[in-house]
């Protein structure tokens, strides 16, 4: 995929337990053209830019996972919760990037 003129980066510090819950779903990236391998390699310590597609991405996989029984059995675990904060913020960024457009 080739970048446009007007494609822009949407940057988010993601760290702590939000990252571990999110790289624990990278498996459902696999098709994403290396999104599953940037967020497995990110640490966390600045901000990641993402684009709208990967944004697309990202807020589908986390609502799938959030959705999902086997993934998350208890809806009050720690885990459930991060994930479901860290959704809200990506959630927010894919409405702006479209916005933007």
């Amino acid at each position: 995929m080739k970048l446009g003129p007007k494609d822009k980066k949407y940057q988010i510090l993601i760290t702590g337990q939000e990252l571990e819950e999110l790289k624990k779903l990278t498996w459902s990236m696999a098709e994403a053209f290396g999104l599953d391998t940037r967020i497995d390699k990110y640490l966390g310590k600045r901000p990641i830019g993402f684009y709208p597609w990967d944004l697309d991405c990202l807020d589908d996989a986390i609502s799938m996972a959030l959705d999902d029984e086997d993934e998350y059995p208890d809806k009050t675990s720690d885990g459930y919760e991060t994930l479901k904060h860290l959704y809200v913020k990506i959630h927010k960024l894919h409405k702006k990037a479209y916005k933007d457009e």
